[in-house]
């Protein structure tokens, strides 16, 4: 959970309402809040990638629509991704060396929308398969 939210959440009133489920924060200024998840910009079709966890700001998109599988890419310029989003119709695996080697960590991640807000090692590059 974000510090902020849980500096939000210590300053908070919470109401349960017993047999529907429902839950109402009511913030310091006593007016209702619901704390939701910004849901990362990337379309269908898309590798996304931010420099940061959690997708802050805009997302760098890595074109992978003209590699072949089994051939590994780079990450432009040196950058390394700690949160990403595969929207493509491909599995694709994260590396920790930019030169997909197995010497460090790489794991598969499915195509058609698998969200990563927390890498669990900063890539470098990627390979694609095919699904």
């Amino acid at each position: 959970m974000p510090a902020s939210l849980v500096r939000f959440l210590r300053h908070c009133t919470i109401v349960a309402a017993v047999g529907t489920g429902a839950i109402v924060i009511v913030g310091p200024s006593g007016a209702a809040a619901t704390p939701t998840a910004a849901e990362p910009s990337c379309d269908t079709g898309q590798f996304c990638y931010w420099a940061e966890p959690n997708y802050p700001g805009k997302p760098q998109i890595l074109d992978i629509s003209g590699v072949s599988v089994n051939v590994c890419v780079p990450l432009p310029n040196g950058a390394e991704a700690r949160s990403f989003v595969n929207r493509t119709h491909r599995d694709i695996t994260l590396y920790q060396s930019g030169h997909c080697s197995t010497e460090g960590d790489f794991r598969t991640y499915p195509g058609d929308g698998t969200y990563v807000p927390e890498a669990p090692y900063v890539a470098r590059a990627v390979e694609i398969w095919d699904s």
